[in-house]
């Protein structure tokens, strides 16, 4: 006698209020297009048509904030000299203090768009803290529209506070999040940061190389940084890419800015 197979969703809920099949693997593109089309739907009835995104590393912070950490990891060392991996975590506690300044730089310049730019803009990061946190902190405080997509990952993120009220998004899919930071970009503006920062940069050279995205300002901020990451003009040199393909190293908020008005002759 053969066992009767038990059915893997209760076929007398409707589709789309059974739970359970809409998380199951057989329902993956229904959840892709649901994610791509909620924040499409609230972006578009809260008039936001353009906008200027800002990559960053979640780990940067204030000067005050990062010279606290350093005491703190200190005091640990002397409590625990034994112990190298406070003194691994006191290093990377440091190189971040090198970058704090560009905490405020991202404050700056989410400002600048703001006023210099007349509310034109909205300001938009992946949500979290650090750079984006300061990216929508500026926008945020000048009155203007700040925007947040964040993404569940196993290291619990929360959006930053600083995120106009219901402009805050929450993603599964890093392919749909990147296709929300890309669709209204009218320039990009990359703080310093980590893998996820790198990942998004490339992603959107590479679709405005290929055509796939309108020619706009990509624009990083941070000479010392980009410059000893990587040297661009001997990547153009082995001809792998185009002098057009390169983009803009700056140092201030105010330069990076300068850019994007004149690319959009905003006096």
């Amino acid at each position: 006698m053969t066992k009767e197979k038990k059915q893997p969703f209760n076929s007398y809920i409707k589709a789309y209020e059974d739970t359970a099949f809409l998380k199951s693997d057989a329902a993956r593109s229904v959840r892709l297009q649901l994610e791509l089309l909620k924040p499409e739907v609230i972006l578009h009835q809260a008039g936001i048509k353009e906008g200027v995104v800002c990559f960053g590393s979640a780990r940067i912070r204030p000067e005050k904030e990062s010279l606290k950490r350093i005491a703190d990891i200190k005091k640990q060392i002397k409590q625990s000299p034994s112990k190298p991996a406070l003194k691994h975590r006191l290093k990377e506690a440091e190189g971040l203090l090198k970058l704090a300044k560009y905490y405020d730089c991202a404050r700056k310049f989410g400002e600048l768009v703001i006023k210099k730019g007349k509310n034109r803009f909205a300001v938009v990061t992946g949500g979290g803290p650090g750079i984006m946190e300061a990216a929508n902190r500026g926008a945020y405080e000048s009155g203007g529209k700040s925007i947040g997509f964040n993404i569940t990952l196993p290291m619990e993120q929360f959006p930053n506070k600083y995120i106009t009220k219901g402009l805050a998004f929450l993603f599964h899919y890093f392919a749909i999040r990147k296709m929300h930071l890309v669709m209204r970009s009218r320039a990009v503006v990359v703080f310093p940061g980590g893998y996820g920062t790198f990942d998004e940069m490339f992603e959107i050279l590479t679709l405005v190389q290929t055509g796939k995205k309108s020619k706009i300002p990509v624009i990083l901020v941070g000479k010392e940084f980009w410059n000893g990451i990587f040297n661009i003009h001997k990547v153009a040199e082995y001809g792998v890419i185009s002098k057009e393909d390169q983009f803009h190293v700056v140092e201030t908020a105010e330069e990076a800015w300068d850019i994007i008005a004149k690319h959009y002759k905003i006096k």
